[in-house]
């Protein structure tokens, strides 16, 4: 094993003209041996997830228990018919309604847009080359909410010359930021999460980075891996994490193939991270200011949050991450200034919110039957302050890898 590859940072340290096709579900990198390899094979492919069945809850079975069996059924009948199954209440014109008072993520969160499953995706055997510097740091990427699209993910990073043909690191020095929100949605976040963890260490060992933040569906899957049905004060009544993993895009085999390296890698993850004066966090909300007066008395407070195991506190954690909106309206210029004067930088850099969504081009279940989005880069907004990364890749968007600083 790579000498700190279970944290994060992993040592902070002949010619084609026509594009190829190639199906990036499985690659040959999870069958290796190595620290994050995937156990042997086979691992079916995931269920549609747009078609899957009812599934009856027996509630006479006995009391979860997460170690003999992490994944025992939903809390009630459950369908999902898209891969955002409904959403928060919505203003005119489409335009989603702020959030009410002790808002709580114990109804699905976003609008249904029927993405479908993942398919091939075109890879360009001549994605060029990073140049590199002579000395000092590459040059800085982040990504923006993968949500268990492995095809797309590997595909965009190819784009960009950041991984090969064979789904290693190219990028030598270069830095990469993932903005969280690993799993959930899409078809294989525990693929997702075992490259991001391979290229963590593979970039380290050329001087390069590839780190990751804390996403609030990684604190979603901790949560109901841990506590599964144990009740939580939701500020509303009472919830499970298990209900709201279900009900926010949970996939049964994600659960299946989680293993305690990664809950481990998650566990440890940073909250925010300053880079080349970008202040990057996951969400777009200004519940970072409840967690300390610094970068790194967040990232603490969170950890240590984490390692009690409480389930209200971490609850509590996960409901403030998923607000959303902060930096958008009236007010959301001056949001984001009280983030950067407390915690450093010139721009936020945040994911969490899909760009159709913030820009209230979505913002119904009528979204179910629409055609892709067109969302080909970040969008900048409150004040040229702000900079979203969610491309929306589960509502049939782009999953976005971006160098930073962008021109505008």
């Amino acid at each position: 094993m790579v000498e700190g590859s279970m944290t994060q940072g992993a040592g902070q340290g002949p010619e084609m003209r026509t594009p190829t096709v190639r199906d990036f579900r499985v690659p040959a990198y999870v069958h290796e041996a190595g620290p994050y390899a995937q156990p042997p094979g086979p691992h079916p492919a995931p269920p549609g997830q747009y078609d899957r069945p009812a599934e009856p809850y027996d509630r006479s079975a006995e009391p979860y228990d997460q170690a003999a069996d992490p994944y025992t059924g939903p809390p009630e009948p459950y369908v999902r018919s898209g891969s955002y199954a409904g959403g928060p209440p919505h203003g005119e014109a489409g335009v989603p309604a702020a959030e009410p008072e002790g808002y709580t993520p114990t109804e699905r969160d976003l609008p249904v847009i029927n993405r479908g499953d993942t398919v091939q995706m075109p890879v360009d055997p001549e994605a060029g080359q990073i140049p590199q510097p002579e000395e000092g740091p590459g040059p800085l990427y982040v990504v923006g909410d993968v949500h268990g699209y492995l095809d797309e993910l590997v595909t965009a990073l190819h784009e960009k010359g950041l991984i090969d043909l064979e789904g290693r690191w190219a990028a030598g020095t270069s830095r990469l930021w993932f903005l969280g929100d690993f799993t959930d949605r899409g078809p294989d976040g525990i693929g997702v999460i075992d490259l991001v963890m391979r290229l963590s260490a593979e970039a380290a060992a050329v001087g390069g980075y590839c780190k990751a933040l804390m996403g609030n569906h990684e604190l979603l899957l901790l949560g109901a891996r841990r506590f599964g049905d144990t009740p939580v004060n939701s500020g509303a009544g009472t919830a499970t994490f298990q209900a709201a993993w279900l009900l926010n895009g949970g996939q049964k085999t994600d659960m299946e193939r989680l293993q305690d390296h990664h809950l481990q890698w998650m566990a440890r993850l940073d909250a925010m991270e300053l880079a080349d004066g970008h202040l990057l966090v996951h969400s777009d909300t200004t519940a970072y200011l409840d967690y300390g007066d610094s970068i790194e008395a967040v990232n603490d407070t969170i950890r240590e949050t984490l390692t009690r195991n409480d389930a209200d506190e971490c609850w509590d954690l996960f409901r403030k991450f998923t607000k959303r909106f902060a930096f958008r309206d009236d007010g959301g210029a001056q949001a984001v200034r009280s983030l950067l004067e407390t915690y450093g930088g010139s721009r936020i850099v945040h994911g969490h919110s899909p760009i159709p969504y913030l820009r209230g081009e979505v913002g119904s279940e009528d979204g179910e039957n629409s055609p892709p989005l067109a969302v080909e880069e970040p969008h900048v907004y409150a004040d040229k302050l702000a900079i979203a990364m969610d491309g929306g890749v589960t509502m049939a968007g782009k999953l976005l890898v971006q160098q930073l600083p962008l021109d505008s």
